[in-house]
């Protein structure tokens, strides 16, 4: 979620720990914003593979006008925003979560990687089943937590604890390959009061053809 609404989202608290290192983990949260509603469909299982071709698919489109401090301008306006090694990382821990995970629960994912002393990226979100849809919300992609500092907000909050929402303006534009894939978000007024601004994609995974995994991957290098 981003920008100033998410000083207001509810937060979400660990229900069970998948993975946990420092600078990585993947675990279940409770979801407060789930509708009751909604019927979720997990726990259930999805192939490792399927969820790595959803990961794959997830591409960012930078705006026109960049900015130096906060934006790697070695990067394509248009790439992916994951690269092999994290998808084939996150992929089999993402499928395990769904396995586990009730209606009321998120799965959630984070990685960030050291820029300096004082200055890390980080990439977090969260994914869930309604039926035949994937959510995945991307809250960071490769977010400096420099930003934070810069508006005092670094020695106030531990992202490691909010990975859904975002520690900087996301103001890339999320798009998916193959786009026939994607399904448009949900237009309800409720939908819109609990999870506003949300950087989500909802994608039809079953009709998405397997991407296979590096099966050698070990978590990210920091």
């Amino acid at each position: 979620m981003a920008g100033a609404s998410s000083a207001c989202a509810p937060s979400q608290f660990t229900t069970v720990t998948l993975y946990d290192t420092p600078h990585a983990f993947v675990r279940l949260e409770a979801d407060p914003t789930v509708d009751k509603n909604s019927k979720r469909s997990q726990p259930l299982t999805i192939p490792p593979d399927r969820i790595a071709a959803v990961l794959h698919g997830v591409i960012i489109e930078a705006p026109l006008t960049r900015m130096p401090l906060y934006d790697d301008l070695s990067i394509p306006r248009r790439h992916r925003a994951f690269d092999e090694h994290l998808i084939s990382f996150l992929a089999p821990l993402l499928a395990l979560g769904l396995e586990q995970a009730t209606p009321e629960e998120v799965v959630t994912f984070y990685f960030s990687k050291d820029l300096s002393a004082v200055t890390r990226e980080v990439t977090s979100g969260g994914l869930f089943v309604q039926g035949e849809e994937l959510h995945l919300v991307l809250a960071n992609c490769r977010s400096h937590t420099r930003y934070m500092a810069d508006y005092g907000a670094a020695e106030m909050n531990d992202d490691r604890l909010t990975p859904m929402r975002s520690l900087a303006p996301q103001e890339g534009r999320l798009s998916f390959d193959p786009p026939d894939a994607l399904r448009p978000p949900s237009s309800g007024l409720m939908t819109k009061l609990v999870r506003p601004r949300t950087r989500e994609l909802i994608v039809s995974y079953r009709q998405l053809t397997p991407h296979p995994l590096d099966t050698a991957a070990d978590a990210p290098a920091r």
